[in-house]
């Protein structure tokens, strides 16, 4: 029984392998039918050029088919803001190095796959960004520039008046000062001929009212120059005032330069070309000028300085000069002062306000000396030149005559 039952199974695993070989065989033979046999729908949608004459009319009307079943999405409408805000986004989150490598072979990237390799250039994207920066830099800044242009077209230029403008004539100048300014206030004063109310109130500290106008004992001056040379540095006269012990004016003269005058300085000297285009001779000035001050003593501040533009010379104990008083310096607190400080601090005038002139600096030396007269020539005669006593000059010590061999034998010999 056994050997039947082994003989069966055995047969039976034969006949499931055979069926087995046969599916197998059957499916195979199955799959190249099919591949070789193209269904019509396939062959229907075949793409390519056509062979025959038929098939260009079946192509078109293929071809208007699909055509009518898928419509072009291209013709849709789309918002142009939403297309640049895309744009903008992408541009953003795309690096310069992101982009596709360029091609070396072809002629328009060879030169510049050349020069990244070498290190000269830059990259294509770091230059566009460059070059876009600069526009806009260059476009901002011509809108400045034309903002600030229209601003100060737009902006009202103050015009100085002129004596077309102040016609009138019954006004105060002090009002049309303080209403108009001090412009208008100095064209109506040089019109009428009334002086400015400050320097009426100066010529009234410095000058005596009712008072001798002639030569006196004491007389001050002070000259006012112009420079020559190529840069204008070396001075020569061009006017000479004088005023007496009273504040008088009793000399006054503009002098012909006898150099070409290449700086008239006429914000500090108050000269112009017209002043001393026929004025007096240097010679003749100078001779005047020596016989005035022959005997008398002479008042200036700084006055060597005037001295040397004359080419003049004084005694020493005649010359009281302001400005090496010594009350004066220590009042002031300063080695060197100047004239309009001493007038200030000491006098409480205004001088040299803008163009200076000779007759009121000579005006104010004349003040400030007859205040402090007294003291002044009583130092002088005590020996103080200047208000301290002047230091006496030690003479220089002889050698000592050192003693021969001869005499030195006699005196042994003795």
């Amino acid at each position: 029984m056994s050997q039947m039952t082994s003989e069966t199974s055995g047969h039976a695993v034969e006949l499931a392998a055979a069926n087995k070989k046969k599916t197998s065989k059957d499916k195979r033979k199955k799959f190249m039918k099919a591949q070789k046999k193209t269904p019509i729908e396939k062959q229907k949608m075949i793409w390519g050029p056509p062979q025959d004459t038929q098939q260009f009319s079946s192509n078109w009307k293929k071809l208007l088919e699909i055509m009518h079943t898928n419509p072009d999405n291209s013709k849709q409408k789309t918002n142009p803001k939403v297309k640049k805000e895309n744009f903008q986004k992408r541009t953003a989150k795309a690096s310069p190095n992101s982009g596709p490598a360029p091609d070396s072979n072809t002629p328009q990237n060879q030169g510049r796959t050349n020069a990244l390799k070498d290190g000269k250039g830059e990259e294509p994207g770091k230059t566009e960004h460059k070059a876009s920066k600069r526009k806009l830099n260059g476009s901002l800044l011509k809108s400045s520039k034309q903002m600030t242009k229209k601003k100060k077209d737009e902006e009202p230029t103050e015009k100085k008046p002129t004596e077309e403008d102040l016609w009138f004539d019954d006004v105060d100048p002090d009002d049309i000062e303080t209403a108009v300014g001090q412009e208008a206030a100095d064209i109506v004063r040089r019109r009428t001929g009334v002086k400015n109310t400050d320097a009426q109130s100066t010529e009234r500290a410095l000058v005596k009212e009712r008072c001798f106008e002639g030569l006196t004992r004491a007389v001050a001056m002070d000259c006012e120059m112009v420079g020559v040379g190529p840069d204008g540095e070396e001075s020569i006269l061009a006017r000479c005032s004088m005023v007496n012990q009273f504040g008088k004016c009793i000399y006054d003269k503009f002098v012909r330069p006898t150099e070409k005058v290449t700086d008239y300085r006429t914000e500090v000297s108050g000269i112009r070309p017209d002043d001393i285009r026929e004025g007096e001779d240097f010679r003749q000035v100078q001779k005047e000028v020596a016989e005035i001050l022959e005997g008398r003593v002479l008042v200036g501040h700084a006055i060597h300085n005037d001295l040397k533009v004359l080419l003049l010379d004084h005694p020493k104990k005649k010359i009281r000069d302001t400005q090496k008083y010594k009350p004066f310096r220590k009042l002031v607190k300063s080695g060197r002062p100047s004239l309009k400080v001493l007038s200030r601090e000491v006098l409480n005038v205004k001088v040299q306000q803008g163009e200076h002139s000779s007759v009121q600096d000579a005006q104010a030396t004349m003040r400030l000396y007859t205040m402090v007269k007294k003291d002044w020539e009583k130092a002088v005669k005590e020996g103080k030149l200047h208000g301290v006593a002047e230091k006496a000059v030690r003479k220089p010590r002889t050698p000592k005559k050192k003693k021969t061999t001869a005499q030195a034998n006699t005196v042994i010999a003795l």
